[in-house]
């Protein structure tokens, strides 16, 4: 494990509802190592949402500290805010929020040419990553040309291509079906190997368990377990199952 990448200290939210406030995290301390891939597992209205609404710097706490990739984000402004995302975070959203009217190359181009990298540059990035998620073939296809599978293939070539330390997926593989979120996880898992990238999920989705390193459950605002992923041992055959393979 490395330094800690992201670290929730006491965190609560709360949001104002008319003369109400309403919970939605209740005293959450987490610290998520470089190069994790994590899970933040929990039914709707659990909060998991809120929690990675913090770490990507789009909200801030109400209450007690959070410091992502060293910047303590409480006493930031929303400028500041934005800096912080676009140094160090890529975001993948289940409804893949692709730009209707552009190409597969152009989405993903599109978040190099909101840091101004020069042109050059530009097209090594995207197409190293365009071939490495395997679009080479759709580079010039827009969003409604191609399946969900590959819109959020191109989603995921868009958080990447900045090279962000931190990769925040909610609900990745909601709009996908049951094949299609194994590959896309699958995809994900190479390229946390490969880049060393951390990725954070928010998920209601059991299916992405088996991906996981590690798992934090919550559930009403509260952490109510975090550790290692366990992974389940092959069942071994029975001699009548060996004899009859």
């Amino acid at each position: 494990m490395g330094m800690p990448i992201v670290a929730l200290d006491n965190v609560q939210k709360r949001y104002a509802m008319g003369d109400f406030e309403v919970p939605a995290l209740r005293g959450i301390d987490l610290q998520i190592s470089e190069g994790e891939f994590t899970v933040i597992m929990g039914p709707s209205g659990s909060g998991k949402s809120t929690l990675l609404n913090l770490l990507g710097c789009i909200d801030v706490a109400t209450e007690g500290k959070v410091i992502v990739c060293g910047e303590e984000t409480n006493s930031k402004s929303e400028k500041e805010l934005a800096k912080v995302r676009r140094k160090n975070i890529g975001f993948i959203f289940q409804a893949f929020n692709l730009i209707p009217v552009l190409s597969v190359y152009e989405n993903v181009e599109y978040a190099l040419l909101l840091k101004g990298i020069p042109e050059g540059e530009r097209k090594n990035a995207v197409d190293e990553i365009i071939e490495q998620v395997g679009l080479t073939a759709h580079r010039n296809h827009r969003p409604n040309q191609l399946s969900g599978g590959q819109r959020q293939r191109v989603a995921i070539a868009r958080a990447l291509v900045t090279r962000p330390r931190i990769v925040l997926a909610d609900e990745p593989t909601a709009n996908l079906d049951s094949q299609t979120g194994k590959s896309i996880l699958h995809l994900m898992q190479e390229m946390n190997n490969r880049y060393k990238t951390t990725f954070i999920f928010a998920t209601h989705d059991p299916d992405v368990l088996s991906f996981a390193k590690r798992v934090i459950r919550i559930h009403d605002g509260k952490i109510e377990k975090d550790g290692a992923q366990k992974k389940s041992a092959p069942k071994k055959k029975s001699a009548r199952t060996r004899k009859s393979a």
